[in-house]
């Protein structure tokens, strides 16, 4: 992600990449030509200074410990999601980050896909009418590394955390009861991690969430979104090709140019600490229910 970030943000006119702290020596080689300075770690990042926030893209499981590190020194940040691989760890962000006064965002980046606010704004204009269900679906084209699942807290908190949170801010309803299953299905074994899992989860409003999961898709990575109401219903492939890359890197590009301006004074756009910690509980509760 943090290479992704990069891509999406070398030609933005409002955020400009004015250092990199990057541990791994591989990863430091592999970075594109950039003007910032490549420090080998946070600690000398911060002492070497020269910028005005910082974008978090770690581990999962090393999020908190990185945020908490960046409020001590009173530096606004951006991290990726999930904040944790636990509610408990993203409502101590939460509490951390308010109690420095600093501004903070996280990396729900479907926030910032224009095919998905113009559904949301529809279904606050009422257009949609009663919504008898919202139905979120990512599909990843292969599974990801032995490395990258060992700290991504598994298939509901590492993917699902995005369908959670999408499901609230789209219909502004918290999420309830959660029912879920995993496929006895796989292409290779990874305990205690499913390959394909999927959640319906009771909102407070009424509607039904569904949140399908899967990691091997033969167009590659994709996600959409399934609205059924009493006065419309809508279809949102809004991660799909041929124009899936292109989505993808200008919402991580309008995510953190929002998160500037949010920096310079403007409201939140993204998503909070607080959103965090509802879209893990839910993650961590529909885990839980499949027994994962």
């Amino acid at each position: 992600m943090g290479r992704n970030h990069i891509r999406a943000l070398i030609d933005s006119s409002a955020v400009r990449i004015t250092a990199i702290a990057e541990p791994s020596a591989a990863a430091r080689a592999a970075l594109p030509r950039l003007d910032g300075q490549v420090y080998e770690g946070l600690e000398p990042m911060l002492a070497g200074g020269g910028f005005d926030a910082v974008l978090v893209a770690v581990p999962s499981d090393t999020h908190l410990q990185t945020v908490k590190r960046l409020a001590a020194a009173g530096m606004p940040t951006l991290c990726e999601k999930p904040v944790g691989v636990a509610a408990s760890e993203a409502a101590e962000a939460a509490r951390i980050v308010a109690g420095a006064g600093i501004p903070f965002q996280v990396g729900f980046w479907r926030r910032f896909v224009p095919m998905l606010r113009r559904l949301r704004a529809r279904i606050a204009a009422g257009e949609m009418g009663g919504l008898y269900s919202v139905a979120c679906f990512q599909w990843d084209g292969a599974p990801p590394s032995k490395e990258f699942r060992a700290h991504s807290g598994g298939i509901f908190v590492d993917m699902g955390v995005h369908e959670f949170d999408q499901a609230r801010w789209l219909t502004g309803q918290d999420v309830g009861t959660i029912t879920s299953i995993a496929s006895g299905v796989a292409g290779e074994a990874w305990p205690g991690d499913p390959e394909c899992a999927h959640a319906i989860a009771e909102m407070s409003g009424g509607t039904t969430a569904i949140v399908s999961l899967g990691r091997r898709f033969p167009l590659g990575d994709v996600c959409k979104v399934e609205v059924y109401g009493t006065r419309d219903a809508e279809e949102c492939k809004f991660l799909w090709p041929p124009t899936a890359d292109e989505t993808f890197y200008q919402a991580l590009r309008a995510q953190a140019e929002s998160f500037a301006m949010h920096v310079r004074g403007a409201e939140l756009e993204g998503a909070s600490a607080s959103d965090a910690a509802s879209a893990l509980d839910a993650a961590e509760r529909a885990a839980q229910a499949v027994g994962v």
